[in-house]
């Protein structure tokens, strides 16, 4: 039984998530429906990341296998004539029996876009967190550095989450500009909690604001405390950009 990996880009604004849910439309439920067309019995995939409902991808990584042989560009393409466009096969290949979309990753990379300007790009609205008011953006990259490094990031989890450690290691944590109304943060790391890198954003947003200081952050980090944190930030603003695998 060959085993496949995909890479996939989606526009999530209208689904339900990555995750299969007993309602709604998901993205794993449109990739497993077409596999399960392509293969004549039901296919089960797995998916790096569960991203959220509303939030975007431009490098999810699914893994599955098929019980015969077949080319992975065939599969691709069999795959893309069965989605709707707003969800793409990038890229597609036969791996080493044993691949695990989720459980082999080794580091996850997203993005977070917010528009600040006075008015919203009508091409932004499903992409970007529109913020009126001007945001100190040197003050918010000093805030999003200290994020970097081996931290505990219980206060950026969201309430109720139930994982076995709230420990991640953060390689990359960092603010740039790239015009006057574009704001994007570009977080990487070994793993992410369920809205993390939205309640970090959330709490960049206040710092850039001048509702607290860009030091405040690791005192939030000690905390490990939610109500320390910020605001979650709306899903349309993320997508997670890459996977990495090996050692």
């Amino acid at each position: 039984m060959p085993t496949f990996k995909i890479t996939l880009a989606y526009d999530g604004t209208d689904f339900v998530g990555w995750q299969r849910q007993a309602t709604g439309r998901s993205v794993q439920g449109l990739v497993e429906d077409a596999l399960t067309h392509l293969a004549g019995t039901e296919i089960a995939v797995a998916g790096a990341g569960r991203t959220d409902a509303g939030v975007h991808a431009l490098g999810q990584v699914a893994s599955f296998s098929l019980d015969r042989v077949i080319d992975a560009a065939v599969v691709a393409r069999a795959l893309n004539a069965r989605m709707p466009p707003t969800v793409r096969v990038t890229a597609a290949e036969c791996v080493a029996d044993g691949f695990h979309a989720r459980f082999g990753s080794r580091s996850k990379a997203y993005r977070y876009r917010i528009w600040n300007a006075r008015l919203a790009s009508p091409f932004e609205l499903r992409y970007a967190w529109h913020i009126f008011a001007p945001l100190d953006r040197e003050a918010m990259d000093r805030a999003a550095r200290l994020l970097e490094g081996a931290h505990d990031f219980a206060a950026f989890q969201t309430t109720g989450g139930s994982v076995r450690t709230t420990k991640r290691v953060v390689t990359e944590s960092r603010i740039s500009a790239p015009s006057d109304d574009l704001i994007i943060y570009d977080i990487a790391g070994n793993g992410f909690l369920r809205y993390m890198v939205r309640a970090i954003v959330g709490t960049l947003v206040e710092v850039g604001r001048g509702q607290r200081a860009p030091e405040s952050l690791a005192a939030v980090l000690e905390s490990r405390d939610r109500g320390k944190a910020g605001p979650t930030a709306p899903p349309e603003g993320l997508f997670l950009v890459g996977v990495e695998y090996g050692a």
